[in-house]
């Protein structure tokens, strides 16, 4: 069976079911709600998508207008876009020359708050699900009075490694916090291919207590406050795990890729990418339900990401791995695992020949200042990690990978 990236490779049948007949109860909302207040200590306002949760934050923090915000310069765009959406400048910071684990450091924040007296927050992303140097830059933060934003979009369930620990201490499993405890706030996205993955969804959690009097609009329910998304939107994403199981199920009899074209061109995919979508959305109820019930399996599904990147780890030629990554797979969530090569495209077409396709490589340098992160967005692979990845899927992918490279 074909393996995939993405394409809906977070759904089963029983999932596809519960979209389907996912209902609008309004305690779905209000038991989402209080669960992320609970797990992450703060004040939480659900959105339609992670995006938003960071431009409402933006709008509201009310910061000088000269205001920057300093975020990873190997991001996807949608950060980007979010703060330039309110209106904020960004600085890009740059990641470390070679061997990176696609975080910058904190001696680059160090530098660039030198250099630029603008800054006023910083976003973590902790790329992938691999965990930054947390205990310095919060350190930094604290120190310079800048606000510190874990956007957990890839990293939901990532631990942090706790200060100075040693390698010996990481393989025994000791670990720091865990992301989304430490920062003033913090956004989450619930949408496609994520580690909890409900077709859309996104929070808001007010962690640093002096801010609970922010005046946010927050509705009661998903029907008063921000702008509802409207019946046909909500109808794509109903049938978008229903529409990308059969695909996927049916694509070596090429029925599915031709399915795919069609719905596709006529738009009838929900796609998580969408330009109007930078306005402020209520997160409906029956999507709160999702949420909820793909948080009780987290634990289960990261420890399937885990043990799947350990395969990558243990089967993958050395040479197009990262070791600032490899040793961090049992701290991270394992959004996708990444290695790095050259002529990329190359290795792409070889996989897609044996049915692997892994073409979308979703993340990307964003700024031009940012020479490293630029070089890396020329070479980084993701690999599958999702639950409709089999262990001997997993071990082909690699086998082939190795192939291809003794044939270069």
């Amino acid at each position: 069976m074909s393996i995939f990236n993405s394409l809906g490779s977070n759904y089963d049948f029983k999932f596809v079911l519960k979209s389907l007949f996912a209902n609008n109860n309004s305690s779905h909302y209000q038991k989402l709600k209080e669960f992320l207040e609970n797990k992450y200590e703060g004040k939480a306002i659900l959105v339609y998508k992670g995006r938003e949760a960071l431009t409402l934050l933006l709008n509201v923090l009310n910061l000088p207008k000269e205001s920057v915000v300093a975020i990873n310069g190997f991001t996807c765009f949608a950060v980007y876009k979010a703060i330039e959406t309110a209106g904020y400048e960004i600085e890009c910071l740059d990641l470390e020359k070679t061997n990176s684990d696609l975080n910058f450091t904190p001696y680059e924040l160090e530098k660039k708050l030198k250099e630029n007296k603008n800054i006023k927050a910083v976003v973590i992303q902790n790329t992938l699900g691999y965990p930054t140097d947390i205990e310095k830059i919060l350190q930094i933060c604290k120190d310079k009075n800048i606000i510190l934003i874990e956007d957990l979009a890839h990293c939901i369930g990532t631990k942090y490694l706790p200060a100075n620990a040693t390698h010996k201490a990481l393989q025994a499993g000791k670990n720091g916090k865990e992301a989304g405890t430490v920062g003033d706030f913090v956004t989450l996205s619930f949408s496609q291919d994520k580690v909890v993955d409900a077709v859309s969804g996104g929070a808001l959690v007010i962690r640093n207590k002096k801010y609970n009097n922010l005046k946010i609009q927050q509705p009661a329910s998903p029907q008063g406050g921000f702008k509802n998304v409207n019946n046909y939107q909500q109808l794509k994403d109903h049938l978008y795990p229903l529409l990308t199981y059969k695909i996927r199920f049916l694509y070596d009899l090429r029925i599915g890729k031709l399915s795919h074209f069609i719905l596709r061109k006529l738009n009838l995919l929900s796609k998580p990418m969408q330009g109007n979508l930078y306005e402020i959305y209520s997160l409906p109820n029956w999507y709160c339900g999702l949420v909820y019930s793909a948080f009780n399996v987290l634990q289960k599904d990261l420890n399937y990401r885990r043990k799947i990147a350990e395969i990558y780890k243990n089967n993958l030629d050395k040479k197009i791995l990262f070791d600032a990554i490899t040793e961090k797979v049992s701290l991270s969530s394992n959004l996708r695992f990444p290695i790095f090569i050259e002529n990329r495209k190359d290795l792409i077409r070889f996989l897609k020949r044996k049915k692997i396709y892994v073409s979308d490589i979703w993340y990307d340098s964003v700024s031009p200042d940012c020479p490293n992160a630029q070089m890396i967005s020329h070479q980084i692979l993701n690999l599958p990690t999702h639950k409709n990845i089999s262990t001997k899927q997993a071990e082909f992918l690699s086998n082939q990978i190795n192939k291809w490279l003794k044939s270069q």
